[in-house]
């Protein structure tokens, strides 16, 4: 394993060093008893052999008995120890990655599935827990086996030693051979189990699109083709592993027979005592099963290795949208809503041309300004930049006055209630959705959100009210009560500045007037940004820009748009014609 991994699997046990340092203590103990207990019986046979007494057998058998059973407890508390370092890390990188996730601005996830990232944070993990508990305390008990066996069975007899460990040289190049195949076999089935969970997740996701377009078949097919693939790629792995492991396994048996068929060629001619070649078949047997076993942790090795570059991968990305030290703290309580962009101008990576293009505005705060233009325009960038969910470059977007690059990130987001296109609810009831932004909001305040949102009424016609369960994504919910619903999440919380990201077009005309119309008044009216189809709606503004490829083509009320040539004027027409034919 190369340097830099072996570091980071350093970094990993760290705050667990006095549990593995038990644990290796516990493997060292475990094999200087292994070690003990031959030579205790090599003493007791040739002391027998001159001296014969069952008292005799019968206390060598007990202290036996009693050294084995202490062997036996110390073993387990080493597992326990390592075995629990293992899941230790296990808690702790699920933390990590969670936690890391979350400061990760939306385009991350744009360019990352949610299946692979959920594969790497579940699956890569549960093999690196197994590295750092059954491959340190396989390699562990290796080592201790080795370097405290072989120096005794040297003692005994030189030659029956070098002769038993001869094939152990082969076992070693059987393992550097096969090691970089594994790794890259392991890379294959990690990578196809990843593709699998992306699938799954999608489909699961998208269930309702299937049933409507019968896809049904060409879901399985899609599915049998990486299940396939997955299997292939196991299979070939298994492949591999069911050539070295038996050829490990048999190789080191072949000591213990090289012992017996040398060994009593030795006893014949006096160069070793009985008791001596008993303790050498004992030693040799000892050697066995760490060396048989030393397959198995080449395979933990592999899939550890593997699974931190892609662990290691989600970590070392970093948030392109992030607080400076110098950030500006802006408490809620002190925002007045005022918006203003500067030739505001934005390209997603990869576009040839903006989505957004030189804009400027300035919103009064209490303002209601509806955004309209047709699909394509910038409008939903435009939404996005405002709280910093794209990575805005400084000098173009101010919040009273202040650069929002500026702003801490927290207080920005504060201070605006977000609600976009798709309004996205959690597999919970109503009541714990409509309060996300403020988990301790009581019933009242959730039932006046809701009541302005246009929502409670239809609320209170539901079996168990606002204890309802709305299912995965709110899927047992109209797209309708869905947007209002992420409407009164985000008036929950009472923000100075609300955005609706087209979160009405699902919403009837005269519903959604009315909505805009009880943002728009009272004595704590928000600085509220509508974009939105619906003109009738955005008739009722203040204020209406209309954008078009990017860029603010015209600016005024809705009588004064009228009567200016332009895509507004066109776009209202449009939208009367429809009113007519429907």
């Amino acid at each position: 394993m190369a340097r830099s991994q072996l570091q980071k699997l350093g970094g990993y046990l760290r705050p667990h060093w006095r549990e593995a340092v038990l644990g290796i203590v516990a493997l060292l103990i475990v094999n200087a008893l292994g070690v003990y207990i031959p030579l205790l019986i090599r003493d007791s046979i040739d002391d027998l052999q001159a001296s014969f007494s069952f008292d005799r057998v019968t206390g060598i058998v007990a202290l036996v008995l009693i050294l084995a059973s202490a062997m036996w407890v110390v073993r387990m508390a080493s597992r326990v120890w390592l075995f629990g370092v293992g899941r230790q890390v296990e808690f702790d990188l699920k933390q990590r990655i969670f936690s890391h996730l979350l400061t990760m601005e939306p385009a991350y996830f744009a360019r990352n599935t949610a299946g692979d990232l959920i594969s790497r944070a579940t699956s890569d993990v549960d093999n690196i827990r197994r590295l750092l508990g059954f491959a340190v305390l396989s390699l562990a008990n290796t080592l201790f086996a080795y370097a405290l066996t072989l120096p005794v069975m040297l003692l005994i007899d030189v030659r029956l030693t070098l002769i038993a460990i001869a094939v152990y040289p082969v076992m070693l190049m059987l393992v550097q051979l096969f090691s970089n195949r594994l790794r890259n076999e392991q890379l294959a089935v990690q990578e196809e189990t990843s593709h699998l969970s992306e699938l799954i997740q999608e489909d699961m996701s998208g269930i309702s699109l299937i049933k409507i377009y019968a896809q049904e078949e060409n879901e399985r097919r899609a599915f049998n083709g990486y299940n396939q693939r997955l299997l292939r790629a196991n299979l070939k792995l298994a492949r591999t592993r069911t050539t070295l492991f038996p050829l490990l396994s048999g190789l080191a048996s072949v000591s213990l027979l090289v012992i017996l068929w040398q060994g009593s060629d030795a006893i014949a001619s006096g160069a070793i005592s009985v008791g001596d070649f008993i303790a050498l078949l004992l030693y040799v047997e000892r050697l066995v099963f760490p060396t048989a076993l030393l397959g198995f942790t080449i395979t933990a090795y592999q899939r550890g290795e593997v699974s931190i570059d892609r662990v290691e991968h989600i970590l070392a990305a970093q948030p392109q949208i992030q607080d400076d030290r110098s950030a500006i703290v802006l408490p809620r309580e002190e925002v007045q809503g005022r918006l203003e962009a500067k030739n505001l101008s934005f390209t997603y990576p990869g576009a040839k041309a903006p989505s957004l293009d030189r804009v400027s505005f300035r919103i009064a705060p209490g303002e209601t300004v509806a955004v309209v233009g047709s699909i394509g325009s910038g409008k939903s960038t435009l939404a996005n930049a405002l709280p910093r969910l794209l990575d805005i470059a400084p000098g173009q977007l101010f919040l009273d006055g202040h650069d929002i690059t500026d702003i801490r990130l927290a207080d920005l987001r504060a201070a605006i209630a977000y609600v976009p296109q798709d309004s996205f609810l959690f597999s919970t009831v109503i009541r714990n959705n409509i309060r996300y932004g403020d988990p301790y909001a009581e019933q009242p305040e959730v039932e006046y959100a809701a009541k302005n949102a246009q929502m409670h009424g239809e609320i209170l016609n539901f079996p168990q009210q606002y204890d309802t369960i709305v299912g995965e994504r709110g899927i047992t919910l109209s797209g309708g009560q869905r947007q209002r619903t992420a409407l009164a999440r985000a008036l929950l919380v009472d923000a100075p500045i609300l955005i609706l990201d087209d979160s009405l077009s699902s919403v009837d005309n005269q519903t959604a007037t009315a909505i805009l119309k009880n943002l728009s008044e009272g004595t704590q009216r928000k600085t509220v940004i509508f974009i939105s189809h619906q003109l009738s709606a955005a008739a009722t503004a203040d204020r209406i820009l209309v954008m078009d490829r990017g860029s603010i083509v015209q600016s005024g009320t809705h009588t004064d748009l009228l009567n200016q040539p332009g895509l507004y004027q066109s776009l209202w027409e449009q939208h009367q014609l429809t009113e007519v034919l429907l």
